[in-house]
Formats: structure tokens, C-alpha cells, sequence
């Protein structure tokens, strides 16, 4: 696929960026305010307070979790940079809708025997797509300000294809990797839509980590000496999360049906885990399946784990466009964020239903997890594993 990467703000345009604290946000700012565009940044609120922990356990917690107290610290932050640096600053609220969409989501798929992927989807949204390139744009827009590109710190490039997709003439805006493929962000982001994608930039696209915080030390940004977020939650904080309802204990099973040990609750486990299982066997063993329907965690050897095949649905296609002949697609297929592509073929499995079919058989495929579908480098579509 021939394509064509979208340029870059330029000097007087309004840019709009989305800060988390971070060094990759906080260097995007600088560097576009620098380059001369009308800058204003903004920050999602989205941690509530409702979820508690002991000051001991508190102290503890770890301190690189994208949803926690530490929000307060980090827009503190940004304020303290947005005014040094005499850019526009807006801090918007969206508790509210992050508890019923993320965290309801979160909650009600790992007690479905799911994995889920809290910051790619929440029931029919997203968090990337509908928070942060949703209702954070739509709260930006209700305060009147008007911008021309949308800014964040991802690894990711916005491309366009110099021809049209799937054999028609379409040509939408498209996600493709960045330069530097160790912090490769687009499995997060392929469900944003092509129309967003028109007005959104990633300026980092071009730069490694490591030449990252190099500039930000040189400028002597205070980001580039924190951590950088690595979960969506906390560990600490999952059992207050999962405290609206009791835990419902199960038998853990070998593949065979044999009884091993119990199990205190299926949305404690997942696919492929191997540690803190509770039982003892000559052998390594992982969790092969979790059965939601009679509360079992089906454990097995490794060699049991791996999949030649599996069904997705909920499919997002690139510019909507759903291709007619799938079967002639040349696709390499990503099963979770630190999984690299790999080959497959496409098949529809009806019912708006995929069937993915590796070349080489994979491990641990996890129903709950997104697939994310390359062809060149460029997402052309993703949807949910089912089985």
C-alpha cells in the first residue's frame, strides 16, 4: 500500500493538545509552541476519589497507573508548564462517564471470562476513541474553542493512501506505525474514525524515546524525570474495584475435566497465566480457558495454549469500508499490545463476524483482547476476539 503521511501543524495554526503530565504530551506542547502554533492544552479528569485504600497499602500503590490519585499531581503539573510556557490550559471532567463506560466495562468483561482492553474499548466505545477523541473534544468545543489539529503524544503516524482501499476509490485518513517500533501505540487507537483522524497529528511520530527525553531534558521539563504510566489501574486498587459484588469461587479443572483445586473468582485470572494459581502438577501450567457459563478456570501445558485460528466481531474497517473480498487481503494480525504482528488470511464468519487464521499456530489467544489487522504497516480494521 502506497500512502502518503499527513503534514504537520504549521506557524499560527490552532493546536489543541492532549496533556496527561507525561513527558511525550508535555515535549508535543513545547515543541508546537516553539514552532509558533496557537497552542491551548487540555487534560481529562478522570479519577473520582471513590476508590480507597489504607494509608499503609496506599503508600505502596504503584505510582505508574494511568487512572489514579496521582491526576491531581499531574494536572497540578501541566498548569505549572501551560504557565510558564503562556499557553492556553483547560482541565475537563469526565468522571462520570469514565466510571460507566470504562470501569463498568472493565468490571462486567473479566467477570464474562474476559480480557479486556479497558483503554481500546468500552461496551460500544472506546476510551481512546470516545474519551479522549470523543467526549474531551466534544467538552473542548463546548467551551468555544475552535482549533485546526488535534495533538497527543502517541507513537503513531496519520496516513492517507495515494489510491483507494479494498479495491474502491476511497482514501481515508489512516493510523500507521511510528519510527521508532519499540513504543509502536496504534493497536490502541484503530477504532478512531477516519473523519477525526483528518484533524488529529502525532508530532512525535518521527522522534525514538530515547531522543524524546533527551530534548526534554535539554529544555529542562520537569516530565522528564517521572515514570512513565505502564497500567490501567493500580494492583492495589482492583479488590475495592471489584467490591460491588462477592466473588463466586469455582472449581479449576485440567482439560480433561479432572478437579485440581478452587479458584476464588474468574475475573481474577487470565488466558496464559501461570503464576498464583494455587495448585501444584509435574508439569508448568497456564490457564488454558475460563468457562463464565459454570464458573471454571480450565488450566493446561503450554503446548495446549496455542490457537491456528480464532472468530472477532464488533469490526471497525478503515474509513467504514468493509472489503468484499477479504480472502485476497495480505494481512499481518496484532493479539494484544506487546504481541508483534504476525501473518494471517481474513474470512467472514457471518453475522458481521471474522474468522483470523494465523499462518503459524499463536499462544494465548484471549477472547476480550482487540485484533488489530496491518497491511503494509497501515491499521485497515480491528474488532474484539471472541473465541
Amino acid at each position: 500500500m502506497d500512502y502518503e503521511f499527513q503534514k504537520m501543524p504549521q506557524p499560527g495554526d490552532n493546536v489543541l493538545v492532549g496533556m496527561s503530565g507525561g513527558v511525550d504530551s508535555t515535549l508535543v506542547a513545547l515543541l508546537l509552541k516553539q514552532k509558533g502554533c496557537n497552542v491551548v492544552g487540555v487534560t481529562m479528569s478522570l479519577w473520582s476519589g471513590k476508590l480507597s485504600l489504607p494509608d499503609e497499602v496506599a503508600r505502596k500503590a504503584h505510582k505508574d497507573a494511568c487512572y489514579g490519585p496521582d491526576e491531581y499531581a499531574d494536572i497540578e503539573e501541566c498548569k505549572a508548564f501551560c504557565s510558564e510556557h503562556d499557553i492556553e490550559y483547560h482541565v475537563v471532567n469526565l468522571q462520570k462517564v469514565y466510571e460507566e463506560k470504562v470501569l463498568e466495562y472493565f468490571k462486567t468483561e473479566y467477570r464474562s471470562g474476559r480480557t479486556p482492553n479497558p483503554c481500546v474499548k468500552c461496551n460500544e466505545k472506546m476510551c481512546n476513541r470516545n474519551l479522549k477523541f470523543g467526549s474531551m473534544l466534544e467538552a473542548v468545543s463546548d467551551l468555544g474553542i475552535k482549533y485546526d489539529y488535534f495533538c497527543t503524544g502517541h507513537y503513531a503516524s496519520v496516513v492517507r493512501p495515494v489510491k483507494g482501499i479494498f479495491g474502491t476509490d476511497v482514501r481515508p485518513f489512516m493510523i500507521s506505525g511510528a519510527t521508532d517500533v519499540s513504543k509502536d501505540q496504534t493497536y490502541f487507537l484503530y477504532r478512531i474514525p477516519s473523519e477525526t483522524l483528518s484533524k488529529v497529528r502525532f508530532p512525535l511520530s518521527q522522534m525514538t524515546k530515547a531522543e524524546v527525553f533527551e530534548q526534554a531534558r535539554e529544555f529542562g521539563l520537569k516530565a522528564a524525570e517521572k515514570k512513565e504510566s505502564q497500567d490501567f489501574i493500580s494492583p492495589e486498587y482492583l479488590p475495592e474495584l471489584f467490591s460491588d459484588k462477592p466473588s463466586v469461587p469455582g472449581d479449576i479443572i485440567d482439560i480433561d475435566g479432572h478437579v485440581l483445586g478452587r479458584h476464588n473468582g474468574i475475573e481474577h485470572y487470565t488466558i496464559g497465566q501461570r503464576k498464583g494459581l494455587g495448585i501444584s502438577a509435574k508439569y508448568p501450567i497456564y490457564v488454558h480457558s475460563i468457562d463464565a457459563v459454570n464458573n471454571l478456570i480450565v488450566v493446561s501445558k503450554e503446548e495446549d495454549l496455542f490457537s491456528q485460528s480464532f472468530i472477532a466481531e464488533d469490526f471497525v474497517w478503515a474509513g467504514g469500508m468493509i472489503p468484499e473480498n477479504p480472502e485476497e487481503i495480505k494481512a499481518k494480525v496484532k493479539i494484544r499490545l506487546a504481541g508483534k504482528p504476525v501473518d494471517c488470511s481474513v474470512g467472514s464468519a457471518g453475522e458481521g463476524k471474522w474468522r483470523i487464521n494465523f499462518t503459524e499456530p499463536q499462544k494465548a489467544v484471549s477472547p476480550g483482547q482487540s485484533a488489530v489487522l496491518y497491511s503494509d504497516g497501515v491499521i485497515i480494521g480491528g474488532g474484539v476476539i471472541v473465541s
